[in-house]
């Protein structure tokens, strides 16, 4: 009976697994049966986003949301390099106009000291609309329709789509001057707010007053009522900030968030007691006029950016760079943005999950971990990387671009042992950066993505010089096409010429020890730091770890309690001042909380830090950061580190993949051809029925024999 009921079942089992394997959606597939088709983008976040609310908002995971929905007046051409600003929804790059004590407008190359004023007059394009969203819902007689609503009103509401009615308005001047007082609110903490206080006119006060006034009150704070001398509207697609020093690179913080346009209905919608407690804040749900809106917020699975249905629609640049033809980048020419429609981000808290769905075309781009990048690249001859022929085989290609970055160790130059400016200090710290060899450390723990730093300015960021003339003299030598570490022998020279021969005081003969604090990440650290112990003892050198968590690292830091520390630093902006300052005396962290967190100090290297703030782009200004650089690299308060490589991994069906480094707002630019990823998908993921009917051969070939002898001895025990 069992032997005939398999031979029954089989043929209907095989033809069940034939029409499945034949279907349209591979079985592992993870989205919904109708996305499949759609220009969508797929890729991964790895931690819920803490900030989407602009004025708050400073971190890279953060910038992958706000970036597409909110609008600055400027933003850096997709293509050019360097890294170049473009009006966004300004109709020009706005430059400054200077005036002096008397109010009198002085021309642009007037002595810095003449300057009482630097103004900037911003004028937004007409016709920009806001996304439909309910803070901006309005009843027939003109009112809003959410913004009195009763307790059990917000109680029944969870998320932003639980409410029905939605609504928009033109973009005004007025946005982008609320959007900076906001700055001074006493309940946002933006983390830019006290250095911009330095510069726009009013803003500290503006902190002051609205603390005193409104203190206490948690919710909504009608900024429209206070005004602010260093943002005032002119008229309705024009506004004015005010400065109160010159600082040319203030037209970069135009391309960040913390200047994109906030209308006061957002304050006065999400500001209404309830809605907090639900997350129902601009933290949560930003609001903005970008070609994307962020329609889901699930942290715990994926976020979701669909295409704004009010986007006035920009146009693909119609110029870039040398190659960028070839490359393909400029197929797109003229064309309306955005080209991509969707983009669902999912929650990957581990590499191999995520690299094993870009693989299977799950994911459009991926970068490279440490766990993938054996099975991804290769080094060439040369020592280039290279795809590995599995990628080849997939037509996944490969990008390579230098971050504007740097990573490197500082040392305190508070310390009486490694610090100051004395000879003896002095030669201490050139001996290490000799002997730190980053050449081995980039090879090790980064499988080749990095460039051993000559200074603190990356590749790509003005001031930068590349060859010969970009060497740190002290650490490398040229040898006619690339730089060459000085060997060990010139750190030991060095090192006794100092006082420690051999690591030793040569006046007491006890042993060298330095202490080097570091923040504790996990069981990557412990090899990392090994690995510096045994380069400070290639000196004879003990190096004592002291690793701990971030909060506690931080605070030592503060305090000026660590001796040798390491850190890195992400531009906010292509220019050499954004490294630069990390170096300027007044910004020392332990007297100042500035970023200086060697709180290193040189009255020459000021005064040139000062002078090339205020130069143009030009000789003038190269020359000044070659004379500033010469002056650090003698003094070596940091070992220069490395300048991270950035590896990306895309597959062929996504098109303008040019790495930009510097923008945020990207994803309009790119493109998909969602046919052939269909395709790629079911080729990749086609299901495997052949074991399983072999399976199913075998128990049947098994039961045969166990169904004639149950017969056997049913016939025998009939007889």
């Amino acid at each position: 009976m069992i032997g005939r009921l398999l031979l029954r079942a089989l043929p209907g089992c095989l033809a069940c697994l034939w029409l499945v394997a034949c279907g349209e959606r591979p079985w592992n597939d993870p989205y919904e049966a109708d996305t499949g088709a759609r220009k969508i983008y797929y890729s991964v976040f790895q931690q819920r986003p803490k900030h989407l609310d602009p004025v708050s908002s400073y971190s890279e995971d953060e910038a992958l949301f706000t970036g597409q929905v909110y609008e600055p007046v400027v933003q850096y051409h997709f293509l050019k390099r360097p890294y170049e600003l473009v009006p966004l929804t300004a109709t020009a790059v706005p430059a400054p106009r200077y005036f002096g004590k008397d109010g009198n407008p002085l021309p642009d190359g007037a002595p810095d000291d003449a300057i009482a004023e630097v103004v900037y007059r911003i004028t937004i394009k007409p016709g920009i609309r806001f996304q439909p969203h309910p803070a901006l819902a309005r009843g027939a007689d003109g009112s809003y329709v959410y913004h009195a609503l009763r307790p059990e009103e917000i109680a029944r509401r969870h998320t932003l789509a639980d409410f029905a009615e939605t609504g928009t308005r033109e973009l005004t001047a007025e946005d982008y001057v609320y959007e900076i007082k906001r700055l001074a609110h006493p309940h946002l903490h933006s983390p830019v707010a006290s250095f911009l206080g330095r510069y726009i006119e009013g803003l500290d006060e503006l902190a002051q007053k609205l603390a005193k006034e409104q203190g206490t009150n948690r919710g909504f704070v009608d900024l429209r009522a206070y005004t602010l001398p260093g943002a005032r509207v002119i008229d309705a697609h024009t506004y004015e900030i005010r400065l109160k020093e010159k600082y040319p690179q203030f037209v970069y913080w135009l391309a960040m968030s913390f200047f994109a346009p906030v209308p006061w209905e957002a304050d006065a919608f999400f500001s209404q007691p309830g809605m907090k407690e639900r997350n129902l804040t601009l933290d949560w749900y930003p609001l903005g006029t970008g070609p994307y809106m962020l329609t889901e917020n699930n942290p715990n699975r994926r976020m979701i950016l669909m295409r704004n249905p009010n986007y006035r629609g920009e146009t693909y640049p119609e110029a870039g760079e040398p190659g960028d033809e070839a490359q393909g980048w400029l197929a797109a020419r003229g064309k309306t943005l955005p080209f991509i429609d969707e983009a669902y981000f999912s929650l990957e808290k581990e590499d191999i999950p995520e690299w094993t769905k870009f693989l299977q075309g799950y994911y459009d781009t991926a970068g490279v971990s440490s766990d993938s990048f054996d099975q991804a690249i290769r080094l060439s001859p040369d020592g280039q990387p290279e795809l590995t022929d599995a990628m080849r085989e997939r037509d996944i290609r490969l990008l390579t671009s230098v971050q504007p970055s740097i990573s490197y160790v500082g040392f305190n130059m508070l310390d009486p042992v490694i610090g100051g400016a004395e000879p003896r200090a002095r030669l201490l710290r050139q001996a290490l950066s000799i002997a730190v060899d980053y050449e081995e450390m980039i090879s090790i723990f980064a499988n080749g993505r990095g460039e051993p730093a000559q200074g603190p300015i990356p590749p790509g960021i003005f001031g930068h010089r590349d060859g010969a003339a970009g060497i740190n003299p002290v650490v490398y030598t040229w040898d006619g096409r690339r730089p060459r570490r000085r060997g060990i022998e010139d750190a030991r020279r060095l090192l006794a010429t100092a006082g420690y021969p051999e690591g030793r005081d040569a006046q007491s003969g006890a042993p060298l020890v330095l202490y080097f604090d570091a923040i504790d990440s996990g069981v990557d650290t412990k090899p990392l730091l090994n690995w510096y112990r045994k380069q400070f003892a290639k000196l004879g050198i003990q190096l004592v770890i002291r690793a701990t968590d971030y909060n506690r690292f931080q605070e030592k830091m503060l305090k000026g309690d660590a001796q040798i520390y390491g850190w890195g630093w992400n531009a906010d902006y292509p220019d050499a001042e954004n490294f630069l300052f990390l170096l300027y005396g007044p910004n020392g962290k332990a007297k100042f909380q500035g970023e200086n967190a060697s709180n290193y100090q040189n009255a020459r290297f000021d005064a040139l830090f000062l002078k090339m703030r205020s130069l143009p782009g030009g000789p003038e200004r190269q020359a000044v950061i070659d004379e500033m650089l010469a002056i650090v690299r003698d003094e070596a308060p940091w070992l220069w580190g490395f300048h991270p490589k950035s590896y990306a991994l895309y597959h062929a069906w996504y098109g303008n993949a040019k790495p930009n480094m510097m923008a945020r707002n990207s994803l309009k630019y790119r493109t998909l051809d969602p046919d052939l990823r269909e395709q790629q998908r079911r080729a990749w993921n086609a299901p495997r029925v052949g074991p399983v009917i072999v399976v199913l051969l075998v128990m049947m070939a098994s039961a045969i024999p166990a169904w004639f002898t149950y017969r056997r001895r049913q016939r025998a025990g009939a007889l």
